[in-house]
């Protein structure tokens, strides 16, 4: 199984910076002019982890759009823990709106994918201290490794204030600040892919990738737009594709995931309803979002795969199959080509999105059209990704 073969190789795989960054590999460069140098050096630093081996760029390779194509999940600094829910892409992270309601009442953005951390520096902040991911004791560990570092206590000085790695509390956010600070970086929302190139008169698409930016867009052929259509306009050149919200998709348990990581038999991921930000009271309509996840960006999704919130797909035309099961009456047409056996039922069946049955069924010709527009919104540098 892969599960199995990541966990036979970790060892080997210490850290993938793809040669974006690699310069951090060895040692920090002499002085940081800026709070997103600093925070670059910091993200590709594996000292920042219990056994020195792992850094955020291990399960956010920058070689590959800042995703883990290493499997469902990430292997934890251990070399032995693994999570449930896969690594997404960083790039465009910095588009995710703050954790709240929107004007329907209805929560809204937050970055992993239950909406968790409120703002991305809260989400910096998590990896190191997640005793299955970084596995750091507590935030007084991570700065004592920052202060080992002379040029970190320089740079942190100069950037947050003298005597701030002093603080355990203050450090610790201000490597957040620095950390998400670089994730805002242009280079992590180029908007440069075949896609923006075509809106802006550079690039003529296919006529099959056309067909699939037409069906994309659709409010009758297709309900792709209902949850990955952010902006007014079809041809807005700031969408993200996604509306930030959370969504119960019906995606069935994996089940090879599930037997890797050990987890408890009878499990159920809640995604949003484990969000500790929601109210406690129980109330039904919290109650009711039981096993939604927000929506990731499309951008870069042709090469971010493992797909799903916890990785239940390995190609990006199952992903669409999978949501037309809920449109076909056709048997076969229900049937997951990746293990030649009807999708597994829904993980958790209550509230499943009433966006997932609008719009009729597709043929294969559709089908392969989706996919190839959904690779148009590759951005340039990893468009060399599309021919592995």
């Amino acid at each position: 199984m892969r599960h199995a073969a990541i966990l036979a190789s970790v060892a080997a795989v210490a850290l993938c910076a793809g040669g974006f960054g690699a310069s951090w590999l060895t040692a920090a460069p002499a002085s940081f002019d800026s709070m997103d140098a600093l925070g670059e050096a910091l993200f590709f630093d594996a000292n920042l982890s219990k056994t020195r081996s792992q850094s955020c760029a291990t399960c956010h390779d920058p070689a590959y759009a800042f995703a883990d194509p290493r499997g469902a999940a990430s292997i934890g600094d251990d070399g032995a823990s693994l999570g449930d829910r896969n690594a997404p892409t960083v790039t465009y992270a910095a588009h995710v709106p703050e954790l709240s309601r929107d004007e329907e009442g209805r929560w809204r953005g937050g970055l992993f994918h239950d909406g968790r951390a409120v703002t991305l520096e809260e989400q910096a902040g998590g990896p190191p201290l997640n005793p299955i991911e970084m596995g750091m004791a507590d935030t007084s560990e991570v700065v004592a490794r920052l202060r080992e570092n002379p040029d970190y206590v320089a740079a942190f000085g100069a950037l947050f204030g003298p005597g701030t790695l002093d603080d355990p509390e203050a450090g610790y956010a201000a490597m957040t600040r620095a950390i998400a600070e670089y994730e805002r970086r242009p280079e992590f929302s180029s908007f440069d892919s075949k896609y923006d190139r075509f809106l802006r008169g550079e690039a003529e698409l296919t006529n099959q990738e056309e067909l699939g930016r037409l069906l994309f867009f659709s409010q009758q052929f297709t309900n792709c737009n209902q949850c990955h259509q952010l902006q007014r306009s079809a041809v807005d050149p700031a969408e993200t594709f996604s509306d930030y919200r959370f969504h119960n998709l019906g995606v069935p348990a994996n089940a090879d995931l599930r037997a890797s990581n050990g987890s408890v038999e009878g499990f159920i991921d809640g995604g949003l309803l484990q969000n500790a930000h929601l109210t406690e009271d129980g109330s039904p309509e919290d109650a009711a979002l039981r096993g939604a996840f927000r929506t990731p960006t499309l951008r870069n999704v042709a090469v971010t795969a493992p797909y799903m919130h916890n990785g239940a797909f390995e190609d990006l035309r199952t992903v669409i199959l999978f949501y037309n099961s809920y449109n076909t009456r056709n048997e076969a047409r229900k049937i997951n080509p990746e293990i030649g056996a009807p999708f597994g039922p829904p993980e958790v069946a209550e509230n499943l999105a009433p966006e997932l049955t609008e719009g009729p069924a597709l043929d294969d010709k559709r089908v392969d059209a989706l996919v190839a527009f959904l690779k148009t919104l590759t951005d340039a540098r990893y468009e060399d990704l599309l021919e592995e």
